[in-house]
């Protein structure tokens, strides 16, 4: 059961790899990668966004596939970024939320010093056995595949925003 008020949430900061992706990488004989995503976790994500939540990817990896995803879905992006709170706190500050109306949604151990600052950490379901013990929310579904739309879902239904659930 969490205990995040989805109805206060103003402000979402996500990992990229294993929250938008399943966590694996393709290489083809070029050298470049491609992940998959869920179309899903898109429209959620554009959901929340008419619904005005702010929300920024912050990713240690540097690769032009976390990139491209932002712009598709016109995120703020900060990647190939080794130490994620100063980044989160900035963030935070310029958009004025606070650890009480923001979630950090990450699966591995990177992640967790964000997911502590917040009060409303959250993780896919196929997280890191760590990173399932710091989470107020555990989803149900993996990361790459509806974690992010299941986040969504909460918040726009607590929000009166579930017109398109």
């Amino acid at each position: 059961m969490s205990t995040i008020d989805f109805a206060s949430i103003k402000a979402i900061a996500f990992d990229f790899d294993g929250v938008f992706t399943d966590n694996r990488v393709m290489i083809n004989e070029k050298g470049e990668e491609a992940v998959f995503c869920n179309r899903s976790d898109g429209l959620g994500i554009l959901m929340m966004k008419k619904a005005g939540i702010h929300m920024i990817i912050i990713s240690k990896e540097w690769s032009p596939v976390v990139l491209a995803r932002a712009k598709k879905l016109s995120l703020a992006v900060v990647h190939k970024c080794d130490d994620k709170l100063p980044v989160l706190k900035e963030w935070m500050a310029k958009i004025g939320t606070t650890v009480d109306n923001t979630i950090f949604m990450g699966n591995d151990v990177n992640d967790l010093e964000c997911m502590e600052y917040v009060k409303n950490p959250v993780a896919p379901s196929d997280a890191l056995p760590k990173v399932l013990a710091c989470a107020a929310l555990v989803t149900q579904k993996p990361g790459g595949k509806g974690a992010i739309r299941e986040l969504a879902d909460a918040i726009l239904s607590a929000q009166g925003h579930d017109r398109y659930q």
